[in-house]
C-alpha cells in the first residue's frame, strides 16, 4: 500500500514557501517504519527524539495515575532543540 499519497501537505511550505521544523516527520516515520533508519534520520534529524517525546506524553497521557510530567517535559526541551537543530542541518 502506497501511505504517501495519504500524506498531510505542510502548510507552512504551501502558504508560505518556507520549511516548519517539522517538516519531513511524515516520510521519515515512514521510513522508521520500512526499516531504512539511517535514511529516515538523513530525512529528519529529530526523528527519534520526537518518537520517544510521543511515547512518554502518551504514557503520560494514559497512565495519569503516575507522574511522568518531568520526564516529558524534559523530552519536549531536547526535542525542541534536536529539532532546531536538525532545522539548520537540513537547510545551512
Amino acid at each position: 500500500m502506497n501511505l504517501e499519497k495519504y500524506m498531510l501537505p505542510c502548510l507552512s511550505k504551501t502558504l508560505f514557501g518556507i520549511e516548519c521544523l517539522g517538516c519531513g516527520f511524515q516520510r521519515a516515520f515512514l521510513l522508521v517504519l520500512k526499516g531504512n533508519f539511517t535514511a529516515a534520520f538523513e530525512m529528519y534529524p529529530a526523528i527519534y527524539s520526537t518518537l520517544l517525546f510521543l511515547g512518554f506524553a502518551g504514557i503520560h497521557f494514559f497512565y495519569s495515575n503516575k507522574n511522568y510530567t518531568k520526564w516529558v517535559l524534559f523530552l519536549a526541551v531536547v526535542n525542541g532543540f534536536f529539532m532546531i537543530g536538525g532545522y539548520y542541518y537540513k537547510h545551512f
